[in-house]
């Protein structure tokens, strides 16, 4: 068995294999996403999912399902799957599954008597079309395939009923039919690469339920419009490839265009292989502009996540080129355009949070790491310099730089830090004053900038430069350690005492404000009441608000969310502390942690990270179903246990 290989004993059981998700993305913001059964279980699944920018900022779903059936000597197999009220399920095509591979491209092997027939599914690069690909392995008799396609054209928070507006018909193109369910939306076209009979015969299947929806406490039944079907003949050894895209496709060139894609995919036989796929999935490139999103179904392009997330997603992962292209190509103008207060041009959302410029140059830190000091103080010093001057010059709207050197934020009315969620307008977390790990990189990004002035010569600046850091070294000891760990937050004479994950950048930072006493304190303790399997509890079990299971309504999982869940993005500087502590004697304790990701990768998202887990056993993931500061920080300590482990050898 392969290593994201599930056999039929898994698959047939409803109970495990409906919490196994997969999704293909484009690199160019659509994505391909279901269940192992090709049940959808969210709003957010569908065959083709793809950003419409002349509708919204969101994505929508065009093609929801397409089922599949079997039909032999006029008796009708029908393969697909589908959720109906009191937990009821139709057709239930999973019975017939017998194998489902994802190590290559995804793949479905069903057996229905004598017939063996396979399923497997990709999207074009660059190029909002999905193509899914049938080969009759075995048949003992004449076989026809039926396909009936789901349509829903919708946005992906919505979900769509049963209206008379919904624009049924399907014109004639080359081997198939096209439809436009709504004027507002583009066209979607449906061929498949040899000739295809059509019946039209529109239905709408109502009242088709969303189980992880249901869960979240939000609408879950949905209508979808079926307005006909396809269907064709295949003879044993045959292979058919379906395509569904926003644009006309030449039918005889599906083939061709089906072995270049796979060819350009990742053979996924281990966690970093997969983890290496994983990355490449957040890369959205428009036209000439590219950016990191946080992660699928929901997210977003926003600042703190991509500069996070970039260095690992790219540069550790081997794809310099598209570290350049997102930095050098466009994240850069986003960073200028912010400083200047042309606040138009920027597209990455959250540009304005305290962290995210302390972020961006944490990222560049780490391109010297990867390159050379010299390279980034070449490419990159001026701008990290210029945002340490915007930040001393009082022009950042949202933090302010005190006489002491430590920066304060508010965080009252809208959250300044990573713990952002929300309830009636106000933040759950209100996390303001002096915020722990937003000094610590405060203190690292002035430190770093001082190396690159000085290796350009700048040493009049560098001065100046590290003297805003040795007073902020100085206020740092004074307002946050407490002698045995740090404050989470102080606001005049109030000192947050909870235990939290925060604190772990301060010891984990390349530059740390603490002596090497004090930061083995910070990871002893956050060893002791804050570490599991996936990586750090957002807050010690031991305090009265601590709520480590993500379950329930919008209103219990919001206080929730960073009051006891795990988050795995913590987990990279808390490697990186911990090594610098204990040193080459913590490198089997890393290795052992990397084993609870591992378990990880045949778990909900198949072969990626979700965005948090539970902080009780056994972790169960929840929140996105892919993640890019997961994946990049499990990659980040990944590549420190390689390091470590080849000076070892040495």
């Amino acid at each position: 068995m392969g290593y994201l290989n599930f056999d039929k004993s898994l698959l047939i059981n409803l109970e495990r294999s409906l919490s196994k998700e997969m999704i293909r993305t484009n690199r160019a913001g659509a994505y391909n996403s279901t269940t192992l059964v090709d049940c959808n279980t969210r709003k957010y699944h569908g065959q083709l999912v793809l950003p419409l920018p002349e509708l919204s900022d969101d994505n929508y779903v065009l093609l929801s399902s397409l089922d599949e059936t079997v039909i032999q000597h006029g008796a009708e197999f029908n393969l697909g799957l589908h959720k109906y009220g009191e937990n009821q399920f139709s057709p239930n095509g999973h019975k017939y599954i017998r194998e489902f591979d994802c190590e290559v491209i995804s793949k479905t092997t069903y057996r229905v008597g004598g017939v063996i027939l396979t399923k497997e599914r990709m999207l074009v690069s660059f190029e909002p079309r999905v193509l899914i690909r049938y080969t009759l392995v075995e048949a003992h008799s004449p076989t026809t395939l039926r396909f009936r396609p789901f349509l829903a054209f919708r946005n992906v928070n919505e979900l769509t009923h049963a209206n008379s507006r919904a624009n049924s018909n399907m014109d004639e193109v080359q081997n198939g039919r096209v439809n436009r369910m709504y004027p507002e939306f583009p066209q979607l076209f449906m061929q498949f690469s040899k000739a295809v009979t059509y019946t039209h015969e529109p239905h709408w299947y109502k009242d088709i339920e969303y189980q992880k929806e249901q869960e979240r406490g939000y609408d879950y039944k949905e209508d979808l419009l079926v307005p006909g079907w396809f269907e064709m003949p295949m003879k044993k050894g045959e292979s058919v490839i379906f395509a569904a895209g926003i644009t006309e496709v030449n039918p005889r060139t599906l083939k061709q265009t089906w072995e270049k894609e796979t060819l350009r995919r990742i053979v996924r036989t281990d966690m970093f292989a997969c983890l290496k796929n994983s990355a490449a999935q957040f890369y959205k490139r428009e036209g000439d502009k590219c950016h990191l999103l946080a992660g699928y179904p929901w997210f977003k392009a926003s600042a703190r996540e991509q500069f996070f997330s970039l260095p690992s997603c790219t540069l550790q992962i081997d794809r310099p080129e598209y570290w350049e292209a997102i930095m050098d190509m466009t994240a850069i103008d986003e960073v200028k355009a912010f400083l200047a207060g042309d606040y138009g041009k920027v597209k990455l959302t959250g540009m304005d949070e305290p962290d995210a410029l302390l972020w961006f140059i944490r990222a560049i830190q780490q391109y010297a790491e990867y390159s050379s000091l010299h390279d980034a103080a070449e490419k990159y010093g001026a701008l990290c310099a210029e945002i340490i001057e915007f930040i001393r010059k009082q022009r950042h709207p949202r933090m302010y730089l005190h006489s002491n050197g430590l920066v304060w934020v508010d965080g009252t009315q809208r959250p300044a830090t990573w713990m952002n969620a929300m309830e009636n307008g106000r933040p759950i977390t209100p996390r303001t004053g002096y915020i722990v790990e937003i000094n610590a990189l405060w203190y690292n990004a002035l430190c770093f900038t001082a190396d690159m002035l000085r290796e350009t010569g700048n040493d009049h600046r560098a001065d100046l430069v590290s003297y805003q850091s040795e007073l902020c070294k100085s206020a740092f000891i004074d307002i946050f350690w407490n002698g045995f760990y740090l404050y989470d937050y102080v606001i005049d004479a109030y000192q947050n005492r909870e235990v939290r994950p925060n604190q772990i950048w301060a010891a984990g930072l390349p530059y740390s404000p603490l002596d090497r006493k004090q930061q083995k304190a910070v990871v002893d303790i956050c060893t002791k009441e804050l570490l599991t399997p996936r990586g750090l509890r957002t807050i010690s079990p031991k305090s009265g608000d601590y709520r480590p299971v993500y379950i329930g309504g919008q209103h219990e999982r919001d206080h929730n969310f960073h009051n006891g869940p795990v988050w795995p993005c913590t987990i990279a500087a808390y490697a990186r502390a911990y090594m610098r502590v204990y040193k080459h004697s913590g490198l089997g304790f890393m290795q052992r942690l990397l084993v609870g990701y591992e378990v990880e990768m045949s778990e909900l998202c198949i072969g990626t990270l979700n965005e948090i887990y539970d902080g009780n056993p056994p972790y169960k993931g929840h929140g996105g179903m892919s993640y890019a500061p997961s994946v990049a920080a499990v990659i980040s300590v990944m590549k420190t246990v390689e390091q470590l482990s080849k000076e070892e050898e040495q």
